[in-house]
C-alpha cells in the first residue's frame, strides 16, 4: 500500500506488458521462456494482468498497527495489475515472539506511546518487520504447491536506497530478499516512476492515492495524539535524503563539503537556518532511528572537496 512495494509490483507489471507485446509480435524465444516459467507447454499470455496472475503473488501482512487505508490500497493495486493477492494477519506470530522474550527477560516490552522505553519501542517494531520476512520466504516456498505448481517463488525486496543510506530499516526485513529491484533507487525517483505508470498504463485510479499518502512503516500504535510517519522518524524528508544521497554517491562529497554545499542552497531554497542544516547533516550520519544497530553506510570512504 506504499510507494516502495507498489513500485516493485508495478515494475513486474511493466515487465508483463513487455512480455505480452513480445508474444503478440511472435517472439518464439520469449514465448518459450514464458511457458517454462508457468510450467505449461500450451500457455500463451492474453494480457498483462492475466500473465501477472500466473507469476506474481502479493501479500498484505497486517498487524493491529496496520491501517484500513493501506490494506485497501494494496487490494486495489493487486486487482488492477492482476496479481494473486493474499491477506495474512501476523499478530499471533508477533505475540508469540513477544511472549517468549518477555518470559526470558522477565518484563514485557511496551511501545513508547504506552510508556515503554526507546529500546523496547524499537524492538517491538523490529519483531513485526522480521516476522514478515520469515513469512515471505515460507509462503514463497509453499504457496506454489497450493496453486498446483512445483518449485518456489523468488522474494522481491522493497527497500529503497534513501533508507539504506540513512540507516532507516530493520536488518532482515523487506531489505532481505532474493532480488531488490529498488535497492539503488531513491523514493523521489520511485514517485516519478509511479507517475509514469499513471500516465502510460492508465493506473491513475489506484496510484494517485498511493503517491499522495504520507510514507509510514505502520509499526507503532495509532493514537489520537500520534501517527507514525517515516519522515518524522528520520528527522528529514525523502527529498532531503535524496539530495544527501546524490551529493555523497554522485558528487563524492564528504561530511564537511556536504555541509558547505547545503549551507549555500538550503537556507534560501528550503528556509532552513545553518543550525538546522547542520542538524540534518548530522542525522544523515547518525545511528538508525527504527532499526537496532548503528548505520555505517553513511561513513563509507568518500572524498571531501
Amino acid at each position: 500500500g506504499g510507494v516502495d512495494s507498489t513500485s516493485v509490483a508495478c515494475m513486474v507489471y511493466s515487465m508483463c506488458r513487455l512480455v505480452v507485446t513480445a508474444v503478440e509480435e511472435r517472439d518464439s524465444t520469449v514465448l518459450k521462456d514464458v511457458r517454462r516459467i508457468v510450467q505449461d507447454d500450451k500457455y500463451t499470455p492474453k494480457s498483462a494482468p492475466e500473465f501477472a496472475g500466473r507469476i506474481l503473488t502479493t501479500c498484505y501482512m497486517a498487524t493491529s498497527n496496520s491501517s484500513q487505508a493501506t490494506r485497501e490500497r494494496a487490494a486495489n493495486l493487486a486487482k488492477l495489475i492482476g496479481s494473486r493477492h493474499m491477506v495474512v494477519n501476523i499478530d499471533c506470530v508477533v505475540a508469540s515472539i513477544v511472549g517468549s522474550v518477555s518470559e526470558v527477560c522477565g518484563t514485557k516490552p511496551r511501545f513508547a506511546v504506552h510508556g515503554g522505553s526507546q529500546q523496547q519501542n524499537l524492538a517491538l517494531q523490529n519483531i513485526q518487520a522480521r516476522s514478515r520476512m520469515v513469512l515471505s520466504y515460507a509462503m514463497a516456498q509453499l504457496s506454489p504447491s497450493s496453486a498446483g505448481h512445483s518449485g518456489s517463488l523468488l522474494v522481491l525486496g522493497t527497500a529503497n536506497v534513501d533508507e539504506a543510506l540513512r540507516g532507516y530499516y530493520t536488518k532482515f526485513d523487506c531489505s532481505a530478499a532474493d532480488i531488490n529491484p529498488i535497492g539503488g533507487i531513491s523514493k523521489t525517483d520511485l514517485r516519478l516512476f509511479l507517475q509514469y505508470c499513471v500516465e502510460n498504463f492508465n493506473m491513475a485510479s489506484v496510484l494517485e492515492a498511493i503517491i499522495e499518502a504520507p510514507p509510514t512503516a505502520e509499526l507503532e500504535p495509532i493514537t489520537a495524539e500520534y501517527t507514525q510517519t517515516d519522515e518524522a522518524d528520520m528527522g528529514m524528508t525523502y527529498h532531503e535524503l535524496s539530495v544527501f544521497g546524490r551529493l555523497r554517491k554522485i558528487h563524492r562529497y564528504g561530511p564537511v563539503s556536504m555541509f558547505a554545499k547545503l549551507a549555500e542552497i538550503w537556507p534560501s531554497t528550503r528556509s532552513l537556518s545553518l543550525v538546522q542544516v547542520a542538524q540534518k547533516r548530522g542525522l544523515y550520519s547518525a545511528t538508525r532511528v527504527r532499526p537496532d544497530v548503528p548505520c555505517c553506510v553513511a561513513w563509507m570512504p568518500c572524498h571531501a572537496v
